[in-house]
């Protein structure tokens, strides 16, 4: 069992314990665990402290779970637009953020099950987890752009669909050898050129959707 001894932090510290019980959620969240297993007494053992002291900084098991989710929607929005500056051509670009969002689910499978909806807890809504998602679909609409799509906020939602699909098939399918280019194979046939005409909106989701659990 995995145990840290921390040193007491100094008065107006309170902020760095709430970063380590938030750090230490994450690891036994990426080591295996799940919101079961995220009990406030193994996040506490792991992070070197008594169990009451989480609670002036998390009410409870489901408000840390919907830190961790915020936390690494906020790191995979940053990996994205990273993504998308290093590059100006507008194609290169988006397919350059589809390969980096297919790799941040690769690389934390558990924390990528935890943002769409892999876990149910009272008090924490969809609307919750909302401006996080929608930020992610900002970005894919932003990288989709005027120049290759009439409509890129509808063209996002599909966007992040495919590639959404694809990162769960991944995870099932490790054997499967998929194609090194999947990601432009995926983003490829939203990114035609605007043909100038008039194309009416389509009125689709208006929020993120939620993977079920498979039964």
């Amino acid at each position: 069992m995995h145990t840290t001894h921390r040193t007491r932090n100094r008065r107006g510290e309170g902020s760095l314990l709430r970063q380590q019980i938030l750090a230490a959620a994450t690891e036994l969240l990426d080591a295996g665990g799940d919101e079961r297993t995220l009990t406030l007494r193994a996040v506490a053992r792991r992070a070197g402290i008594a169990a009451p002291s989480i609670y002036p900084h998390f009410p409870g098991q489901a408000a840390i779970m919907l830190a961790i989710v915020r936390q690494s929607f906020a790191e995979l929005a940053c990996r994205l637009r990273a993504a998308a500056a290093g590059t100006d051509e507008p194609r290169q670009q988006l397919y350059a953020v589809c390969r980096t969002y297919l790799s941040y689910a690769r690389e934390h499978p558990r924390r990528y099950r935890a943002m769409f909806g892999d876990f149910r807890h009272d008090g924490i809504a969809p609307e919750d987890l909302y401006p996080s998602g929608a930020d992610m679909i900002r970005i894919l609409a932003d990288s989709l752009g005027a120049r290759t799509s009439p409509d890129p906020t509808d063209d996002a939602i599909a966007l992040w669909l495919g590639l959404h699909g694809l990162a769960h098939q991944r995870a099932v399918l490790t054997w499967y050898a998929w194609p090194a280019d999947i990601a432009q194979r995926v983003a490829g046939p939203l990114t035609r050129p605007v043909d100038g005409r008039h194309h009416p909106p389509v009125h689709g989701r208006t929020s993120i959707p939620v993977r079920r659990k498979q039964p």
